[in-house]
């Protein structure tokens, strides 16, 4: 029989992250031989996640990267099954691991099969499947290139990066507020103008159903209904809306007696009130067309400009579950 030092437990344990036993069980059963070892524990991770093949992986971390000079990006998700193996330290530290290799990669499918000491990123997984005794995988991989890339990670359970169009003055400030905004609201698109016209008019419908409803429900109640709107974004409201719109808010101020002198001081007001009535899906769903969240006088376009000229280009958004 081989005999198994204690330098050479240690020296797998540092490579594998396994423990102790299993790492002097693997060096026992393959005589000594620090490769074969691996390839033991491999074989037991890969026993691990064929019985655990069926189970979720909705708890992890989240991580974000950025290369040196700010202009690559990414946030992947690293799942496993409990939060408490989320929280792990060495769990995260596999985490930001893979995302460091994800920085050199343009696919999913490309990180995986990247090299992880020796091995790839998917045989890696399957060798910490064994170790933790959870099912692992890679849940989620986005990437983007600008200019400027910046990033926020809120408690490795969600991560967001965004690119800009130039390196500003306090680009730093400005990209982590923004990214901390993706990461908070949870916009899907850049602009109202990235909508499919199907998805606005499947929105426009739902969304009515749902205060026509409420109405039903209010009206036996004998209160005062919902508006229910025509419009739900700026997509919608074509020059031809906008123009009928302005001629109503001047009907109604003619109807007020409002001398027509003044008209021109009230009426933006109006207009700016008809828009935010009338966008409700830009407002929730168009990172641009969102309320600050460290403003609330300010949508997020607005913010952006305020450091000057500049603009974002894209972003990413990856969470658990």
């Amino acid at each position: 029989m081989v005999k198994i030092t204690a330098a050479e437990v240690n020296k797998l344990r540092q490579a594998t992250g396994a423990g102790m036993m299993d790492c002097k069980k693997a060096l026992v059963e393959a005589e000594g031989d620090f490769d074969k070892a691996i390839e033991v524990l491999r074989k037991k991770g890969q026993k691990v996640a064929e019985k655990r093949a069926d189970r979720e992986s909705s708890e992890g971390a989240a991580v974000a990267k950025i290369n040196a000079d700010n202009t690559v990006g990414v946030a992947i998700v690293l799942g496993c099954e409990t939060d408490f193996v989320g929280k792990n330290e060495s769990f995260i530290a596999l985490a930001n691991d893979v995302a460091d290799l994800a920085l050199n990669c343009n696919s999913k499918e490309e990180l995986l099969a990247a090299n992880f000491g020796g091995m790839t990123v998917a045989d890696k997984l399957v060798e910490q499947t064994g170790v933790i005794g959870e099912k692992i995988d890679l849940n989620a991989f986005e990437k983007l290139e600008a200019p400027y890339v910046g990033a926020y990670v809120h408690i490795n359970k969600i991560a967001a990066i965004v690119g800009f169009t130039a390196k500003v003055n306090n680009v730093e400030e400005l990209a982590k507020d923004v990214a901390m905004q993706i990461a908070s609201m949870g916009a899907s698109t850049l602009s109202y103008k990235d909508f499919d016209p199907a998805f606005i008019a499947s929105e426009t419908e739902a969304r009515i159903a749902v205060i026509e409803k409420d109405n039903e429900e209010l009206g036996r109640l004998g209160k005062t209904l919902k508006n229910v709107p025509q419009y739900i974004s700026m997509a919608q409201l074509t020059p031809e809306v906008l123009a009928k719109a302005e001629a109503d808010a001047k009907a109604e101020l003619k109807a007020e007696g409002k001398p027509e002198q003044i008209w021109d001081r009230i009426l933006p007001g109006k207009m700016e009130r008809f828009i935010s009535d009338n966008t409700t899906l830009d407002q929730e769903k168009c990172l641009l067309d969102q309320t600050f969240i460290k403003d609330e006088k300010l949508n997020v376009a607005k913010y952006v400009a305020s450091y000057g000229d500049v603009a974002v280009t894209d972003f990413k958004r990856v969470s658990l579950g």
